[in-house]
């Protein structure tokens, strides 16, 4: 596969560690906005592309970091398979390695798992200009410490990714959304209530002023003869609507993107800033300088606030986050000021244990600092 190519990379990285600069890694280049801000050289991965094994009945699906999403996801529907947690794209041109590097997941990530937990297998280079793999195709291969779990999320931090191997599921045999009124409080308590039960809910999503009566969204898949009994319940007890097929996709697919007018309505000098929170978190008093509406998904464990891009607001966030046992990030800025957009591992109790653990993995796979652009912390 393009061997070119990955002389080029090797290249560039030897290159970068010898005059000790970092290189940004780039693919489709759709969440450049995503993590702190960095100026560093690009290196791009667009070069290497191409899916290199899919065998449907294996639900394993093995391509290039430089391949689109959109082709990934293509190939996938002819044999009627998914990727199940639902990456957002954030524009045409993302790519496979982008998908994983900034470990998102969508609206069915509270059902069907994160990004991480479908990551088998990778190849990478690190900042040694080294090619190194990690992983296999099937689920039960990995003794001791697994690597390929680490890169998700990463936003190319640690190395730079070549090729992946993850884990595909069919899709549903049946979907179904209902809609209907109710405050943020009783839909908690009933989301996770439901969540307990043998019931095919798949996504969530309230909007509203946060004391107000909101719209809920809940969408069901799986068996046809599931869905079916538990759309109806959920209309008998709840009064809800069934949306028509076609308003439903638009509607989680906006969502999965960000492009419900919420999302688009990002005042200047804000931030949208994404609170992630453990099941059990009641409803949040909501700080007097953000926007009233928020936006939960996940069963209330992702919490959307509008605010203002600043550090005041971020520390305010974080104390509020941690205080219930999650932390927050600053996922999109419109201002240019700068501040940590992430709760950093040393400021939680619950993760300070591993900034140690961290700090040794980078020097490991990057001791030159080639992968040190400082978009994450």
């Amino acid at each position: 596969m393009n061997e070119a190519a990955l002389s080029q990379f090797r290249e560039q990285i030897i290159e970068a560690g010898k005059k000790n600069h970092a290189l940004s890694i780039q693919g489709g280049n759709t969440k450049s906005w995503y993590g702190n801000p960095s100026a560093a050289p690009i290196l791009s991965t667009r070069s290497y592309q191409g899916i290199l094994d899919y065998q449907p009945e294996e639900l394993v699906i093995t391509a290039c970091g430089g391949t689109p999403i959109a082709e990934i996801e293509s190939t996938l529907a002819k044999n009627n398979q998914i990727l199940p947690f639902e990456p957002p794209h954030f524009g045409d041109d993302a790519t496979f390695g982008g998908m994983i590097a900034a470990g998102l997941a969508g609206p069915a990530r509270i059902s069907a798992g994160n990004l991480r937990d479908f990551v088998l297998g990778t190849r990478l280079m690190d900042g040694r200009g080294e090619d190194l793999s990690f992983g296999g195709k099937v689920m039960k291969n990995v003794a001791g410490y697994d690597v390929s779990r680490l890169l998700p999320g990463s936003l190319g931090t640690l190395a730079l990714l070549l090729e992946a191997s993850v884990k595909v599921l069919p899709k549903p045999a049946a979907t179904a959304s209902l809609r209907c009124m109710m405050n943020a409080s009783n839909a908690l308590k009933m989301l996770n209530e439901w969540a307990g039960q043998p019931l095919p809910l798949n996504a969530s999503a309230w909007i509203a002023q946060s004391g107000n009566e909101g719209e809920l969204t809940i969408r069901l898949a799986g068996a046809k003869a599931a869905v079916t009994s538990a759309s109806q319940m959920m209309q008998d007890l709840l009064g809800a609507s069934i949306l028509e097929a076609q308003e439903a996709d638009l509607f989680w697919r906006n969502l999965r993107e960000q492009q419900l007018s919420w999302f688009k309505q990002l005042p200047n000098h804000h931030a949208l800033w994404r609170l992630s929170l453990p099941a059990n978190c009641p409803v949040l008093e909501i700080p007097k300088d953000c926007l009233a509406e928020i936006i939960m998904e996940w069963h209330g464990q992702e919490r959307w606030l509008q605010g203002p891009a600043n550090q005041l607001m971020a520390k305010t966030l974080r104390e509020l986050a941690m205080h219930h046992g999650g932390h927050v990030t600053c996922f999109r800025s419109k201002s240019a000021d700068p501040f940590e957009r992430f709760t950093r591992l040393d400021s939680n109790p619950l993760t300070a244990g591993l900034e140690a653990v961290q700090k040794r993995l980078r020097h490991s796979f990057d001791p030159f600092g080639v992968f040190t652009t400082g978009r994450l912390p």
